[in-house]
């Protein structure tokens, strides 16, 4: 793997802040990029993919990593917290999203000290991170409350996945079990399942000629969302595949997903 997302980020003002400390695993960590100036700042919570069996807060993919999208977003007056969270052979879930949940809920306790504001927070996660995303917006409330969602081509329904029922994948070890044996958890994880009126707005993002999570699948959150009367914006990477590999302007859909949030937080 190309060594250079895990390079020294120039942006980083606040790097290793241990927020939970789960029994057993190790303690878990966010970094927080902070624009420069007086706040109060929104606060982006970036999730990273990975297939929830690899990864970390200090990655990006190789196709995203030379469009700055750290720095596009503390230009643009925005706070990045990333998060760290376990992996899937560590534990199933839900304890991803318990440990996204917890640094959200280590941010807004702390918003203050660092100049944040707790009444502008957003998630935006890539693939695996996409998916922990739209559920940390769909379930949080009071201290883990999220008022904005960018998931970048994260499975929403996994109960519409085909052909993963060998034990051992990625998406075995992240539910607990081959997919048609554990329904109940797929529908817990699944996004377009747990929507509900009182959610927040969201953008999707994915690549049309995505050929591990298919572009169906924003489609489908899309589309329960819109029915309980919540926005969710599509953006179609037409022709990118996944990491929106092979799609020409990633630096715009960086930035496609800011003026989002500049109109939902801003």
């Amino acid at each position: 793997m190309d060594l250079l997302p895990f390079m020294p980020r120039p942006t980083v003002t606040h790097p290793g802040i241990v927020v939970a400390d789960p029994l057993g695993f190790r303690p878990l960590q966010l970094d927080l990029h902070i624009p420069a100036g007086e706040g109060p700042f929104p606060v982006v919570f970036w999730v990273h993919g990975g297939g929830w069996m690899s990864g970390s807060r200090v990655w990006l993919p190789d196709s995203i990593t030379p469009f700055g999208f750290h720095q596009r977003l503390i230009d643009r007056g925005y706070a990045v917290a990333d998060v760290d969270y376990r992996l899937g052979r560590e534990a199933p879930f839900p304890a991803q999203l318990e440990d996204v949940q917890a640094a959200i809920r280590w941010v807004r306790g702390n918003a203050g000290r660092f100049g944040l504001d707790p009444g502008r927070f957003a998630t935006l996660g890539e693939s695996a991170g996409g998916q922990l995303a739209a559920l940390a917006g769909l379930l949080g409330s009071g201290d883990t409350a999220v008022h904005a969602v960018v998931d970048w081509y994260g499975v929403s329904d996994f109960l519409a996945l085909q052909g993963r029922d060998d034990p051992n994948d990625n998406v075995a070890m992240y539910l607990g079990g081959a997919l048609r044996t554990v329904a109940e958890a797929a529908r817990e994880a699944s996004p377009t399942h747990r929507v509900h009126a009182g959610a927040p707005p969201f953008l999707a993002v994915h690549g049309t000629d995505d050929r591990i999570v298919p572009f169906a699948q924003s489609v489908g959150l899309a589309d329960a969302l819109r029915a309980v009367g919540v926005r969710c914006d599509v953006v179609p990477a037409e022709g990118g595949d996944h990491c929106f590999v092979g799609y020409a302007d990633i630096g715009g859909l960086i930035d496609t997903s800011i003026d989002f949030l500049d109109d939902v937080l801003k």
